[in-house]
């Protein structure tokens, strides 16, 4: 484990919400509020829950801020991070509930869930940038894909956001092996 538990929780879900973004490869995954909601409910949260298009709306913003932390540099994320926590009015408070046992929620239950999503974000991110470990944020290697990832694993090898990217580029490499070896 790299980071504690919740906090690479967080950085799953936050490259998770990320990658709902429209891309030409696919849809907006938060069209609707069901969609988010949907998206939502793999990753255990809790407190209040977006009720209207106010709400989808706040997030999508949100998630448009929390992307840029995959194309910047240190400094700059730290100025990111710093303004999520600074917009969210982050109070940061040891809770205990499943499946996580103690950890921090930024900020109270009752917050609006993009301001929850942002500082949750932001908190994840500070442990990333103390760190140093912003290189465990990449873009996707996958041919056309656009995604991002968080790469937790021990050796920092991984490069695809799913199994279905890699899959394509491992098929497109063993066919380009086939192509070369074929006389």
């Amino acid at each position: 484990m790299i980071f504690a538990p919740d906090t690479e929780v967080t950085l799953q879900w936050t490259a998770a919400l990320v990658n709902t973004h429209p891309s030409p490869m696919a849809p907006d995954a938060l069209a609707t509020v069901d969609d988010l909601l949907a998206h939502m409910a793999g990753w255990s949260w809790t407190g209040s829950m977006p009720e209207d298009d106010h709400d989808l709306a706040q997030v999508r913003r949100v998630r448009d801020r929390l992307r840029r932390l995959w194309d910047v540099e240190v400094l700059e994320a730290v100025d990111l991070v710093n303004a999520l926590l600074r917009d969210g009015r982050a109070l940061p408070q040891l809770v205990i509930h499943e499946p996580f046992g103690w950890h921090i929620h930024g900020t109270d239950n009752d917050a609006p869930i993009a301001v929850r999503m942002a500082v949750d974000a932001a908190m994840a991110m500070i442990d990333v940038i103390r760190t140093d470990s912003l290189s465990r944020l990449r873009l996707c290697e996958g041919e056309d894909c656009e995604n991002v990832l968080i790469d937790l694993s021990k050796n920092q090898s991984r490069k695809f956001c799913d199994t279905a990217c890699a899959n394509r580029a491992h098929a497109a490499a063993y066919r380009a092996r086939l192509k070369e070896s074929t006389p």
